[in-house]
């Protein structure tokens, strides 16, 4: 489990962050929002023999995908990649939502109305922020 946390705000890069906290690079990063400064950093701050999870992936604004792979040649790196859970995990999942076990209301940081998704969508991989944003449709 994790230890300690960076956070990615208050630091100008995060993946020199995790290896200095880890003392070298964290054995395992999880990408789950799937931007391509995400997918960078999480490869970037693992060490030698690490694995790195990149569950989904956006291109980069120039159409590349945003992969170190010299990074992960040079050190060995195991890089598994995820669409997400499999359908048959839902209900289980669901069930610890229910039971407020797992909070996923806990990682909504905006809401925006259905209107200004186009320009949100557009944004995504280049402007800065943490946690979900929900688009709100009947406003």
């Amino acid at each position: 489990g994790a230890a300690r946390c960076v956070d990615a705000r208050a630091v100008p890069d995060t993946a020199a962050a995790v290896r200095d906290l880890t003392g070298g690079g964290a054995h395992l990063s999880l990408d789950a929002l799937g931007s391509p400064v995400t997918c960078a950093a999480s490869v970037n701050g693992l060490r030698r023999r690490g694995r790195h999870v990149q569950v989904g992936l956006l291109p980069s604004p120039d159409g590349t995908t945003p992969v170190p792979m010299a990074r992960a040649i040079a050190l060995e790196l195991e890089l598994l990649g995820s669409h997400g859970m499999a359908a048959h995990g839902y209900p289980p999942m669901l069930e610890l939502v229910r039971g407020g076990v797992l909070r996923p209301d806990l990682l909504v940081t905006s809401t925006i109305p259905l209107a200004g998704a186009p320009s949100a969508l557009a944004a995504m991989g280049t402007a800065p922020g943490a946690g979900a944003t929900v688009i709100e449709p009947w406003s």
